[in-house]
């Protein structure tokens, strides 16, 4: 009986989840949802532990399917949009192998190398179809600064990039 209620319980949060509202480790108030529109990336990063666009921190990413689940993970931020980062999130997974797949599935990926924000220093990619609305107090800290080359390759593929 308890396990239905549990299970009631997340099904229930997953439909708030729908709306943009989800709970989880992105915080009381919940991720505010993928942001919809046009974003104008702007590279300014500024040494001063607060996130900026065209650094990389660290944030909470929900899954797309259920915004109420999620991982930590680098997210290379793009831009604001009234009071939020918007974000691309990175990973270290080699996506050059599956490209036709991945696109399929409406993901796109872009290699930007190795930085700071990974303590392998494994290369990594960029996932340019899907901006993140992150809460500035849910990034928990700074990992690098891309290079105003990188940033700027990232940023022709984005705009460039058909959107749905």
């Amino acid at each position: 009986m308890i396990f239905r209620w549990l299970r009631r319980d997340r099904q229930e949060s997953r439909r708030v989840s729908g709306s943009g509202a989800a709970l989880g480790r992105a915080g009381v108030d919940g991720y505010p949802g993928d942001f919809v529109g046009t974003v104008v990336p702007s590279y300014s990063p500024h040494p001063d532990g607060l996130a900026d666009p065209g650094e990389v921190v660290w944030a909470w990413v929900p899954y797309e399917e259920d915004f109420g689940r999620g991982k930590d993970r680098p997210v290379l931020i793009i831009g604001r949009d009234s009071g939020y980062l918007l974000g691309l999130m990175l990973t270290s997974k080699d996506h050059d192998r599956d490209v036709a797949d991945e696109a399929r599935h409406g993901r796109h990926w872009l290699d930007v190398g190795s930085g700071g924000w990974d303590s392998q220093g494994r290369p990594s990619e960029v996932r340019l179809d899907r901006v993140l609305r992150l809460r500035p107090d849910a990034v928990r800290r700074e990992g690098a600064a891309l290079s105003r080359a990188v940033f700027e390759q990232v940023s022709q593929a984005f705009t460039t990039l058909p959107r749905k």
